[in-house]
C-alpha cells in the first residue's frame, strides 16, 4: 500500500514536471493534456486517474510547494515568517507561477491560492482560540486574503518589485486593526 502512494506521488510530480516544460514555451490556455503525458512519458488515463484536469495538477503542485511554508506558520512561527518561507518558495518556481497566475481560466491558481490561504488563517484562528470565527472578522480576514493574493501575483509577475522579506513585512503590516489585534492576542504575529 505504502509502495502504491509513493508510485502515485511520483507520477504525480513527474506530470508536473512536464506541466512546467509546457509552461516554459506556451500560456496555460493552449497546454494540453496530449502534451503533458507525452513529455511525461505516459497515458491519458494515467494523467486523469491523478488530475481532473490541467488546473488541478497546477493547483496540486501550488499545494505541495506551499505545504512547508504553512507547515512553518502551524509550528508557532509568525504570519510573516510563514509569508517569507511561501514567497521565498515560490520564487524559486518563478516561471510556474507566473505562467499559472497569468490564467483566469476554471479552476484557476488565484481562486485556489485565495481559498487555501483564507482556510489556513480561520482553521489557525479557530483552533488558537477555541471558537468560531465572527461573520465581521470573516469578512475582514477575506479582505485580507485577496488583497495578499492580488499583490503576490503582481509581485510575481514583476509589477511589485520587492524581495520575499519586503513583501510579507509589506503584507504583515497591512492586515486590518481588528484582525491584527486578534493575531497579536493569538500570538501570530
Amino acid at each position: 500500500m505504502e509502495q502504491n502512494v509513493q508510485k502515485a506521488e511520483q507520477m504525480k510530480y513527474r506530470l508536473a514536471d512536464a506541466m512546467k516544460q509546457c509552461m516554459a514555451k506556451m500560456p496555460i490556455e493552449r497546454i494540453t493534456v496530449r502534451q503533458i503525458v507525452e513529455l511525461s512519458g505516459t497515458t491519458r488515463q494515467t494523467f486523469y486517474r491523478h488530475f481532473q484536469d490541467k488546473y488541478d495538477l497546477i493547483n496540486w503542485y501550488f499545494d505541495k510547494i506551499l505545504a512547508e511554508s504553512f507547515e512553518h506558520m502551524g509550528e508557532g512561527k509568525t504570519v510573516y515568517e510563514g509569508l517569507v518561507k511561501k514567497f521565498e518558495y515560490i520564487e524559486q518556481e518563478k516561471l510556474f507561477f507566473r505562467a499559472a497566475f497569468k490564467s483566469d481560466s476554471q479552476n484557476c491558481l488565484r481562486d485556489h491560492d485565495f481559498e487555501l490561504i483564507t482556510r489556513f488563517y480561520t482553521d489557525k484562528i479557530e483552533k488558537k482560540s477555541g471558537q468560531k470565527l465572527s461573520e465581521h472578522l470573516h469578512f475582514l480576514l477575506e479582505m485580507y486574503c485577496q488583497g495578499s493574493v492580488y499583490m503576490t501575483i503582481q509581485w510575481v509577475l514583476g509589477r511589485k518589485k520587492a524581495t520575499p522579506k519586503e513583501l510579507a513585512k509589506a503584507l504583515t503590516e497591512a492586515v486590518p486593526a481588528e484582525l491584527k489585534a486578534v493575531f497579536e492576542k493569538l500570538q501570530m504575529i
